[in-house]
């Protein structure tokens, strides 16, 4: 039986989304023989993923607008998820995977798919996110009905980035849904570049810290500011690659501080040269975001730093190999005491942690996969 996936990204397009729906979409077609049909829409991002050649078959949709003015961006996405669904109805090719991008799919998946077995996976979550980012009131009468809604018809099978997720989405549907978790940005097999970059001096004796990627609205340029203003250059290096909405925030306070290095990108090969991975999570956003640069990070072999709710999944699945500040306390002395007590033996450790977490994840994702596989063929 095919499988259709139903998703804003997919490659060449680098967004992680894509990425997620490539990898799955390779492992049923290598490991299973299963027919995979991709619908999604054709067009480009910004984003910081690996550059892939498609696989399955695919079904592009057009976007009436590409551009960055943000209120014709939040039309385009509201109507693109309306074309995907309804192309992907008119494929007809198996049940339906819906992804949560853009973000009012799950909308219209609840809307239009009354008749028609689908399955969601659920990555950023919308609408909710709207008002996790103040675009609009949780008690605005249109909010209320569009949630309403998104949350009116359950799928047939739940994917979630883990189980504090899994437990938000459930609550929302007020039902038992048979769920599998998957986590997001998960590696099978990490590519480690074997010499140091140009910003790693070897042997010098300092500690590295870093933060690859985006800086949008779920996360905190206040932390990145405070670890900048806070830093020892006698003790740290921090290594930046940033991109996002709250990047210039970030660069306006770290542009001539010594101890910061700016780079346009760090790949994930020389990842592992960074002693520490700094990952945040405005508590608004818990459970609606899972950043998959927080299992990336542990995926290269380094702990993190994570500025969020302990009750996010970023903490619960990745303890082990994690140093916390509560984002409940003061952003400023969390960030002092962990520059000022932390010790080469504790980052040892958690390196340590952090490959039997990464190990531990990899087989959540072999698990799920031949549970979909299962289910799917």
């Amino acid at each position: 039986m095919p499988l259709t996936i139903i998703n804003r990204h997919y490659p060449p397009n680098p967004g992680i989304t894509g990425e997620s729906a490539w990898d799955l979409a390779r492992y049923l077609i290598d490991q299973h023989g299963i027919e995979v049909v991709v619908v999604h829409i054709d067009r480009t991002y910004d984003g910081g993923g690996a550059i892939r050649q498609p696989v399955g078959e695919t079904h592009a949709v057009q976007t009436i607008y590409q551009g960055k003015n943000g209120l014709l961006r939040l039309l385009a996405g509201f109507l693109d998820g309306f074309s995907l669904i309804r192309k992907a109805l008119r494929v007809g090719r198996g049940p339906l995977l819906v992804m949560t991008s853009p973000p009012m799919l799950p909308f219209w998946a609840s809307l239009l798919l009354r008749k028609t077995p689908y399955w969601l996976w659920s990555m950023d979550l919308f609408p909710e996110g709207f008002a996790a980012e103040g675009k609009v009131s949780p008690t605005n009468a249109l909010y209320r009905w569009v949630i309403r809604q998104t949350y009116r018809r359950a799928p047939q099978r739940l994917i979630a980035l883990g189980p504090r997720q899994a437990a938000h989405v459930l609550a929302k549907y007020g039902q038992t849904i048979p769920t599998i978790q998957l986590p997001c940005g998960v590696l099978m097999h990490q590519e480690r570049d074997p010499a140091p970059p140009a910003w790693r001096t070897p042997n010098d004796g300092l500690i590295y810290l870093g933060y690859a990627g985006n800086v949008g609205q779920a996360h905190s340029a206040a932390f990145l500011q405070s670890v900048i203003r806070h830093l020892d250059p006698t003790r740290f290096r921090l290594v930046l690659a940033l991109y996002g909405t709250k990047a210039e925030q970030v660069w306006a306070v770290a542009d001539g501080r010594e101890g910061v290095i700016r780079v346009p990108n760090i790949p994930r090969s020389q990842l592992h040269f960074l002693d520490v991975q700094l990952v945040s999570l405005l508590p608004e956003w818990t459970h609606i975001a899972v950043p998959s640069k927080a299992v990336s990070a542990i995926g290269s072999g380094s702990p993190i730093l994570f500025y969020g709710d302990p009750d996010s999944d970023s903490y619960v699945l990745l303890q082990e190999a994690t140093f916390l500040i509560d984002a409940r306390q003061d952003i400023d002395q969390g960030v002092k005491a962990f520059l000022s007590e932390v010790t080469a033996d504790q980052l040892s450790e958690r390196k340590q942690a952090a490959q039997q977490v990464a190990l531990r994840l990899q087989q959540m994702v072999r698990d799920a996969y031949a549970a979909i596989a299962s289910l799917a063929g």
